[in-house]
């Protein structure tokens, strides 16, 4: 019989001479799945084959079902999902999978740990949301009587860390966000945010092209990966385009002559964009975003300097007041970070959340309420800061190329 563990597979030789008739008759009324151990010399059978002969055996735990078929696997992915357990027991793929996306979690480590970065750990539970445009969880604290948020992004807590000196500092945890289900979003999902002092969003960009470098030589051992039938090129330098300008060329549209919502409306529909009635002008931006170039950046693509709209945390553009130095990196066809140089004006944040509170006030449920805590401790000084979001599971999706984020997700969200 055969015996398998993660490091592989080798044979239990078994013999009445060694064992004894009864010994051996227990031997074989094992099951398949039967959880065993083994001990004898290692040898080789006639055939050649590398074998234990086994001089003793011990019962470790007993399977009560069978596992699944070895040769047909584990199709019905809603079940993989269900029961990721006999996904990894029937699919080595499946096991190699999350094998690959650990080593890029700890390349990434490994990346930032070398050049200074403290590792640090902030609440999950918190008192009030912020770092995202995102409707949060709500949780209640029976012995503090009051409502508490699962965290949208560490962001804001990560800054505190800067302000009170920790130059350097990252965290890679789980955000949570009440908002719908599809290919590549997951209710709850890992991130890893990364704050720097005196760097901007320029330096971040270099940095992100050599963390993913490094992480994906950790991982995948290349740089070339495979995505569906095409490739991708992770090597640096990637493709930068100014924002507004990766928007007029896949669009038609230039959002710069388009500065209220009715305007960019009509020019949506008229090009055959969906846009909503009710949909304001930042969100009107970012869906034709989403629609005209999002699937289309395959290979990875930096767009840079964002309407401030856009973007209630990130400084203003040095030459131009209407935009903010932020980036968005795409790659696969979908958005994988997201950076700054951080807004550290305490004036300046405190018109942002007014204006992001007044968004919320009218019904925008994924509008940054006002947190005065936050701007208490801006105004104790905070250096200029570069800040990164690099989201772990789609970076997991294309080192593995797979198309859906359930895949990566030992335990994905699921409607039952």
């Amino acid at each position: 019989m055969d015996l398998v563990d993660r490091s592989g597979k080798i044979q239990l030789w078994a013999s009445i001479d060694q064992l004894g008739e009864e010994r051996l008759a227990e031997l074989g009324d094992f099951d398949l799945g039967d959880i065993i151990g083994a001990e004898g010399r290692v040898t080789r059978t006639r055939r050649g084959e590398l074998s234990i002969a086994v001089e003793g055996f011990t019962l470790l735990s007993k399977t009560l079902r069978p596992p699944p078929d070895k040769h047909h696997g584990l199709k019905d992915p809603e079940l993989r999902y269900a029961q990721r357990y006999l996904d990894l027991m029937a699919n080595d793929e499946a096991r190699e999978l999350f094998i690959t996306r650990s080593k890029a979690i700890s390349g990434i480590r490994r990346y930032l740990d070398d050049r200074g970065f403290v590792e640090v750990e902030t609440p999950v539970l918190q008192p009030l949301y912020g770092g995202a445009a995102a409707r949060p969880f709500v949780t209640h604290h029976n012995a503090l009587d009051r409502d508490f948020y699962l965290r949208i992004a560490t962001e804001l807590y990560l800054k505190r860390c800067i302000v009170g000196g920790l130059e350097r500092v990252y965290e890679l945890g789980k955000d949570f966000r009440n908002e719908g289900i599809s290919f590549k979003h997951n209710p709850e999902f890992t991130m890893l945010e990364t704050y720097e002092a005196y760097s901007d969003y320029r330096d971040v960009m270099d940095m992100l092209e050599q963390m993913v470098i490094a992480a994906a030589l950790h991982a995948a051992g290349s740089t070339t990966l495979p995505w569906g039938d095409d490739e991708i090129e992770l090597a640096a330098p990637w493709k930068r385009v100014a924002f507004a300008d990766a928007i007029a060329e896949a669009s038609g549209i230039d959002i710069r002559e388009r500065a209220e919502a009715d305007d960019l409306r009509a020019a949506m529909r008229a090009a055959g964009y969906e846009a909503g009635d009710d949909t304001t002008w930042p969100k009107l931006v970012d869906s034709l975003l989403t629609q005209a170039l999002e699937p289309n950046l395959i290979q990875p693509t930096i767009l840079y300097d964002y309407p401030l709209a856009l973007s209630p945390f990130a400084k203003r553009h040095k030459d131009n007041p209407d935009l903010v130095e932020r980036f968005e990196a795409f790659a696969g066809g979908m958005e994988i970070a997201n950076a700054f140089t951080e807004l550290n004006d305490p004036d300046d944040q405190r018109a942002r959340f007014d204006m992001t509170a007044a968004e919320l006030a009218a019904g925008d449920d994924e509008a940054q309420p006002h947190d005065e805590d936050f701007l208490t401790a801006l105004e104790h000084g905070m250096p200029p800061t570069g800040g990164l979001g690099l989201g772990i599971d789609r970076l997991t999706m294309l080192f593995t190329n797979r198309a859906s984020i359930r895949e990566v997700v030992l335990f994905p969200a699921r409607r039952d």
